[in-house]
């Protein structure tokens, strides 16, 4: 949670300093009780390169027949630098992202041109030799895990569904789903505001709105670990919001555990106009933000899942998302 504690952030919630053993109460799961209990003890180390390089992760979802999408080109090395200029080039709208990069850092979104201008979806300009320079510092590892060299995607930009206009402001909005042991725990939406720069990141600034895993209907909205009812910018209430397609998102997600054979993982999830869900990432090492989104603790759905029999726990994913919004609905005890 950077500089500030779950604690405070769910005391701002309530009005007060929240203690350790309140949060625990709450059923709060804090990062070392996730690190210990559920990422080593249910995720494989070898397990964790399908999800830490997004080349790898689409070539999965390929052989699942999970969508993503769609992959442009990818480069290796420095000097293959020109030819991703040569690529976007003739293209209007792309993404540049690193294949081994986290939290959101290093990727460039196009959403059109201007003369010889690139205009990101800020309404910001950057010229030929800006992105140069960013594919040079994608390949020098300046944004991956560990530091490392990495390679550089050229994605299509998503043609992202309307219905999610006016809850996002320069930037556009993903939803991110905690999968234990294949069933969907716990959804939000987080949306971008003009105080995060255009990034659906909540430590710096964005809108994390915690969705009923029932319905996919709104629940509960923060900033800056404090409630809120409508986007600061556009002034949208978020009590209105209902993700469209909602079980066919959920069930996205649930079919990432075989995809990947990580027992905990996080799923950022993006609507396409035209094709619906499409997975932008999973991530073994998901953080706890989507609790303050929420307002709701997840160590009781985790212990809940844990608790199942064998036979509870072999259902298949239609299966899995059935019980899960059935158990973990809005209102329902955790």
């Amino acid at each position: 949670m950077g500089q500030v504690s779950i604690a405070q952030i769910f005391g701002k919630l309530r009005g007060g300093f929240v203690s350790p053993l309140s949060l625990r109460r709450m059923g709060v799961l804090g990062m070392n009780a996730r690190n210990v209990h559920y990422i080593a003890r249910y995720n494989d180390r070898d397990k964790f390169p399908v999800v830490d390089d997004k080349l790898s992760t689409k070539r999965a979802a390929a052989r699942y027949g999970i969508a993503v999408p769609d992959l442009i080109a990818a480069f290796d090395t420095q000097p293959s630098r020109r030819r991703v200029m040569e690529v976007i080039e003739p293209l209007w709208q792309f993404v540049i992202k690193p294949a081994r990069g986290s939290g959101g850092k290093g990727i460039l979104v196009i959403a059109g041109r201007n003369g010889d201008k690139y205009v990101k979806t800020s309404g910001a300009e950057v010229t030929a030799l800006n992105i140069l320079r960013h594919v040079s510092n994608i390949h020098s590892g300046l944004y991956s895990l560990g530091g490392k060299p990495d390679r550089v995607m050229v994605e299509a930009l998503v043609d992202f569904d309307p219905v999610f206009d006016n809850y996002s402001f320069e930037g556009v909005p993903d939803i991110r789903v905690i999968v234990f042991r294949g069933f969907p725990v716990m959804a939000m939406l987080r949306c971008s505001t003009h105080a995060s720069d255009g990034k659906a990141n909540l430590h710096q600034g964005a809108v994390g709105v915690g969705i009923d895993l029932a319905s996919g209907k709104s629940c509960h909205a923060v900033q800056r670990g404090l409630r809120v009812s409508q986007h600061p910018d556009t002034q949208m209430p978020f009590g209105e919001l209902v993700v469209p397609g909602w079980r066919d998102l959920v069930r996205l997600a649930a079919s990432c555990y075989e995809m990947t054979g990580l027992g905990y993982l996080g799923c950022d999830i993006v609507l396409d106009r035209k094709r619906g869900p499409l997975l932008l990432e999973a991530n073994a090492r998901p953080g706890l933000a989507i609790q303050i989104a929420n307002g709701v603790g997840l160590r009781r759905r985790l212990q809940h899942i844990d608790s199942l029999d064998l036979e509870q726990l072999e259902k298949n994913v239609e299966e899995r998302v059935a019980y899960s919004m059935n158990r973990f609905a809005a209102g329902q005890s955790d």
